[in-house]
């Protein structure tokens, strides 16, 4: 029996994945640039919905079609990425995005460029994670070029469909072709943290732990 998102929100965090996944020999699964969480304090975990940006300095006819297009294709569990280079030129995404896409299914968003509308967001309650804000709209500014493509952030692929966690700590990507492998590996791993920090509570040394456990 496979383990549930739901069940990955209520007892995953992207570390324990990141552990995971390297030791399954997948070590460059998490961007080392900073994606701080802006608008909540939990966990976020879903699937790909890719899109590829570009900054601009001309008009554009229609400058938002790629964008809505991308949201209104959303499915239930979906994590927009927005692969923007980490461009602070504009705000790529704001409350308006968050409300359609979120009545779409969108669970949350991580976005490799500038948020704006932080506030009202948080007050949404939806996920967003971006390297920060700029108040300048992202018309003629920044556009979408492409979407349900794999991107890069930081050097780390992100493609349609692919495993996402997000917290505090980070983000971190499952490939789908290992995604079976590294959540078993993960769901063992906190089990096995939740045994040794027990026994480091009851008085063992961490030396002692780790010899018997092997988990640090």
């Amino acid at each position: 029996m496979g383990i549930s998102l739901d069940q990955m929100r209520e007892s995953l965090y992207s570390a324990v994945v990141c552990d995971a996944l390297d030791g399954l020999g997948y070590r460059n699964q998490s961007p080392r640039v900073p994606l701080p969480p802006m608008t909540t304090d939990r966990l976020l975990v879903g699937r790909c919905k890719t899109t590829l940006w570009v900054t601009m300095y001309h008009e554009d006819p229609s400058p938002y079609e790629l964008e809505l297009k991308a949201v209104d294709s959303c499915r239930p569990d979906d994590v927009m990425i927005a692969a923007a280079e980490g461009s602070m030129h504009s705000g790529v995404w704001g409350e308006l995005l968050s409300t359609a896409a979120s009545n779409s299914g969108c669970v949350g968003t991580i976005v490799d460029g500038a948020v704006r509308d932080v506030a009202k967001m948080r007050q949404m309650g939806f996920p967003v994670f971006a390297r920060g804000k700029c108040l300048y709209d992202s018309q003629n500014r920044q556009r979408v070029v492409d979407i349900d493509v794999t991107v890069e952030i930081d050097g780390v692929q992100f493609s349609p469909g692919d495993l996402v966690f997000a917290d505090e700590d980070g983000v971190v990507v499952v490939p789908q072709e290992i995604e079976q492998q590294a959540v078993a590996a993960a769901w063992k791993k906190v089990n096995d943290e939740n045994v040794t920090r027990d026994a480091i509570k009851a008085g063992m040394k961490a030396t002692e732990a780790y010899e018997k456990y092997g988990v640090l």
